[in-house]
């Protein structure tokens, strides 16, 4: 079937359609029997996989089924990469540099620790029980690693990534991607005849990041910023999301030309945009492709996981396992408390990076290449990846309520240096940051009411930021956009857009989520008022009904009436009006 796709120019055809059926069927029928979702790709990936089954049914049934499995990994696995890639360039978006910055200490304290005492542990233990020295090293380096993937996802789902244990297990998994080139050379150093090979390679390394790093953050200011200037100002949002995927995409290639991790490129883009007004919209755009794809790297994690393993060695297999696991967490753990963390904090934190991650099998499939470790050790590894992985998604619940369990008895505080959460609560949300919105806007300062603004001119939006306005470009009618302007912890919602059709999405989507944040409409009509009432606006605002009562109200005054009783007549009209439309909206819903 293949040569048939690739005759139709469709390259990776069946790969796709196994994967769609995994994603859109399979998974969720397995979520629900309790299954999260990242176990769920695990398990598929091990079924489609070589040694699922297209290898059971041949062997013991004689049936070829190679129209229901992937035998190749290759295209899998290079698709499966950018998933990774996204989920970083995510994380990036999520911080800043001053917020990066003030992690330094875990990063680049706790982080190099826990791989540098790690690799020794497990480089000693496995010299210990028969390997040779390189072998030892290249083991004990690759193990170090743990799984961004599957950690930083899970901590995503549960809303734990800004928490204390969340901002420790992100700065050292970070660290762990940037020594991801660390250990490929020093691994490739091993499999080299040159002694001295090691030494260059690692400064040729050092010598690209310090020249890769800051160009990209230089070329995302200066370059990248104005042309979603451009972009944005035409709202295509085809042509937004095409400029986004080529920022992400190209970050990484260039790190990886250079030698470095791509989802170190991707995060260091990420990062150039966290603070900038396009921020809400870049996540809106990118999130479903980073959900697909990793799903897809799951899936493709899974296919390396060869059940006979099992079945043939499980002694090996399990002291594998748990050895791993306990040393890891072991580690950490005290490190994690050498750096004065709580108590809970480093027991979730030992706990949730145990396992062995993605580019521990990188590192070990190039070990194996160049002879380095032998064929049945990384075979016997790279199942027990799987395993580890596998676990790591079903121990989240508990570990997570054990550290709860530990904080509440101890009483311990959290972090002192790490990022506090980036939740906005208690702010008022303006929709569309017109003359009406700025107004709207200053207002709230002058009492100091704490605000966001969303709007979609993007050179308004630049022109407001200059100037200090908390203004961000977006599309409020989606509600992914919403979501990441805390909608449902806002004060109130002010929908200022001029288009009807727009306010009316908005409450729409707000409906959808059941959000009971109090929303202020602003409407053309009675027609338009009536309908934003049945849609849930708790007020709605006529611009003409406005108009005629300040208008009248001026009227009155040149008439001979008081200031203060022409304005008291007009507030009484006003309220008559107002009741009118919510009884007449009222009556159209019970109706």
């Amino acid at each position: 079937m293949e040569h048939e796709a690739a005759a139709h120019g469709i390259p990776y055809l069946k790969e796709a359609l196994i994967f769609l059926i995994a994603a859109g069927i399979v998974v969720p029928v397995l979520q629900r029997f309790g299954l999260n979702t990242i176990l769920g790709y695990l398990i598929c990936g091990m079924v489609v996989g070589p040694f699922g089954i297209i290898s059971v049914a041949d062997s013991v049934f004689g049936v070829p089924l190679d129209m229901l499995a992937i035998p190749e990994q290759d295209g899998v696995h290079q698709i499966a990469e950018l998933g990774v890639v996204f989920l970083l360039f995510l994380i990036g978006l999520e911080l800043s540099g001053p917020r990066l910055w003030a992690m330094r200490r875990l990063v680049f304290g706790l982080g190099v620790a826990q791989v540098v005492v790690t690799a020794c542990a497990l480089a000693a233990i496995t010299h210990a029980f028969g390997l040779g020295p390189e072998a030892a090293v290249a083991v004990g380096a690759s193990l170090a690693l743990s799984s961004t993937a599957i950690v930083v996802q899970l901590l995503v789902d549960r809303g734990r990534l800004a928490s204390p244990p969340g901002q420790v297990m992100f700065a050292v998994l970070l660290l762990q991607d940037i020594a991801v080139v660390v250990v490929l050379l020093l691994i490739t150093a091993l499999g080299a005849e040159e002694a001295g090979s090691i030494m260059l390679n690692l400064v040729f390394s050092i010598g690209a990041a310090a020249v890769v790093i800051p160009l990209i953050l230089f070329a995302g200011r200066r370059v990248i910023g104005p042309v979603f200037l451009f972009v944005g100002a035409r709202q295509d949002r085809d042509m937004f999301t095409a400029v986004a995927l080529l920022v992400i995409i190209g970050a990484a290639v260039a790190t990886s030309m250079a030698g470095l991790s791509m989802a170190l490129g991707a995060f260091l883009a990420g990062l150039v945009f966290a603070d900038s007004e396009f921020a809400h919209q870049l996540e809106a755009e990118i999130a479903p492709f980073k959900g697909l794809l990793l799903g897809f790297f799951f899936l493709s994690v899974g296919m390396t996981i060869d059940p006979r393993v099992v079945i043939e060695e499980p002694l090996a297999l399990f002291g594998l396992v748990a050895g791993v696991i306990v040393i890891k967490s072991v580690v950490l753990f005290a490190l994690a408390l050498l750096w004065r963390q709580s108590l809970a904090v480093a027991t979730e934190s030992g706990l949730m990076l145990s396992q062995i991650g993605e580019f521990s099998l990188v590192g070990l499939a190039l070990a194996a290449a160049l002879g380095v470790v032998p064929d049945e050790v990384a075979r016997l590894i790279v199942v027990a990846a799987g395993i580890t992985m596998a676990l790591t998604t079903v121990l989240v619940g508990p570990v997570t309520r054990l550290s709860h369990f530990i904080d509440a008895r101890r009483a311990v505080g959290g972090l002192a240096n790490t990022l506090t959460e980036s939740k906005e609560e208690g702010h008022v949300i303006i929709a569309g940051f017109g003359r009406i919105g700025q107004a709207i806007g200053d207002l709230l300062e002058e009492r100091h009411i704490a605000y966001i603004a969303l709007d979609l001119d993007a050179h308004a939006v630049s022109r407001a930021r200059k100037k200090g306005k908390p203004v961000h470009y977006g599309d409020v009618r989606r509600l992914d956009v919403l979501r990441n302007a805390h909608a449902d912890n806002a004060r109130a919602i002010v929908l200022t857009m001029d288009k009807p059709s727009a306010n009316g999405a908005v409450l729409n989507a707000l409906k959808s989520i059941g959000s009971a944040t109090p929303v202020v409409v602003r409407a053309r009509d009675t027609a338009h008022a009536k309908e934003l009432y049945g849609l849930g606006a708790r007020e709605v605002v006529l611009e003409a009904f406005e108009a005629s009562l300040q208008m009248g109200e001026e009227t009155l005054v040149a008439l001979g009436f008081p200031r203060e009783a022409a304005h008291s007549l007009i507030a009484d009209q006003r309220e008559r009006g107002k009741r009118e439309l919510a009884d007449t909206a009222a009556r159209g819903r019970s109706a």
